[in-house]
């Protein structure tokens, strides 16, 4: 991963073992990004390790602890591409303390039905996310009959 900055992503769910809700966070900053929605998270700090900079993240921006589950596989070997600068890696997370609030960098946060696939697309994502979206939305097997 040489070169490329590291970011980690939480697709942060109601239940690991039966995911039925997925958390999303509206980005207040930068201009240009706010008013998207996306999965929440930050850069791996050097010496850092992307498991626990993304367990990190997740206390500071949304004031939450979190159990890590699977990494979503990637369409890259050094993750989803931001950009030319920036790949992202995603592990799914459920919550095992807090209720999660948008201390840092978002307005808002949402638990969207998995099961609704229009209403998690339908969401003005951030451009880069949309590909994380639909191979999450792909690799998920929704709790039947349960909502958040």
């Amino acid at each position: 991963m040489t070169g490329l900055i590291q970011v980690v992503g939480g697709a942060v769910v109601d239940s690991l073992a039966g995911p039925a809700a997925l958390l999303v966070a509206r980005r207040s900053a930068p201009e240009h990004l706010a008013g998207m929605w996306e999965f929440p998270g930050g850069k791996v700090e050097p010496g850092e390790e992307p498991e626990t900079a993304l367990v990190r993240e997740l206390e500071e921006e949304l004031g939450i602890g979190v159990r890590l589950g699977s990494e979503l596989p990637a369409e890259k070997p050094d993750g989803w591409p931001l950009n030319d600068r920036a790949s992202m890696r995603v592990w799914f997370a459920e919550v095992t303390r807090g209720e999660p609030l948008p201390l840092e960098d978002h307005d808002e946060l949402r638990w969207v039905d998995l099961q609704d696939r229009e209403a998690v697309l339908g969401l003005p994502w951030i451009p880069a996310d949309y590909p994380i979206v639909h191979a999450l939305l792909g690799s998920v097997v929704v709790a039947p009959g349960r909502t958040r």
